[in-house]
């Protein structure tokens, strides 16, 4: 294991973690928000199934008639080609909400959401949805606000998948994440739960060797150290002028 993540590692509890941040609304937890306590029971009465690492939450076809808030755990969402090759739309963590195109006329789900590893969600039926809509009218905003941000991030991955090549869509990844979900260590970022390379590779349409060499490349230039568990980020100002870099 590399020494500088080794001692993150190690030292881990002892890190000020601060506000949790969540890609599509800022320090927006909803899973908090919908406490029970809050809003008189309605959670009570949802089920929050547990799904193990490998379950799916839902496949594609099937009824949607659920929207789902991550309380533990992470989730993939994505969906299959005509040929089965899988297509990554987002990884959620807990805190963040999925399957909410049921509350916008969705008929059956056109895409998956899979647990990456133990998962505990809570769901709620559109019915159940409607009514905190009705009660609580900051909700229903916070909703548009989610899905806003889903299109406009969608958007910019198509920009990317467009005018792009894969080098630099990868290490806008890779700023993007730590941007997103990255923790400040001194002068450095670190990343914990870093995903595999083909989920980089599913992510940024590109292929897990391509992501595999951009990676060793970016770790011989001392921008970036990694394994399994930890990206860590040398500097991450070095590490975007690495985007435009023709």
């Amino acid at each position: 294991m590399n020494a500088t993540l080794g001692v993150i590692e190690r030292n881990e509890i002892n890190l000020t973690m601060g506000e949790e941040k969540f890609w599509y609304l800022e320090n927006v937890d909803l899973t908090n928000m919908l406490c029970p306590k809050k809003l008189g029971g309605v959670l009570e009465k949802s089920k929050a199934p547990n799904y193990k690492k490998g379950d799916y939450v839902y496949l594609p076809e099937q009824s949607s008639d659920k929207v789902y808030f991550l309380a533990e755990g992470r989730v993939k969402i994505g969906s299959y080609n005509s040929t089965g090759k899988e297509i990554t739309k987002a990884i959620l963590e807990p805190g963040q909400v999925f399957g909410e195109l049921a509350l916008i006329g969705e008929g059956n789900r056109r895409d998956f959401a899979y647990a990456m590893e133990d998962t505990n969600v809570c769901a709620l039926t559109v019915e159940e949805m409607n009514g905190l809509f009705k009660d609580h009218t900051s909700l229903s905003l916070l909703m548009m606000k989610i899905m806003g941000n889903r299109v406009l991030d969608m958007e910019q991955r198509l920009e990317s998948l467009v005018f792009k090549d894969s080098r630099t869509r990868i290490v806008e990844f890779l700023v993007d994440l730590t941007n997103k979900k990255g923790d400040r260590v001194g002068y450095e970022h670190v990343v914990r739960k870093f995903i595999t390379h083909q989920e980089i590779a599913n992510l940024t349409a590109t292929s897990r060797q391509t992501v595999t060499t951009v990676l060793n490349e970016l770790r011989t230039k001392n921008l970036i150290t990694f394994n399994r568990k930890r990206l860590l980020i040398r500097d991450i100002a070095k590490l975007q002028e690495e985007a435009v870099v023709e």
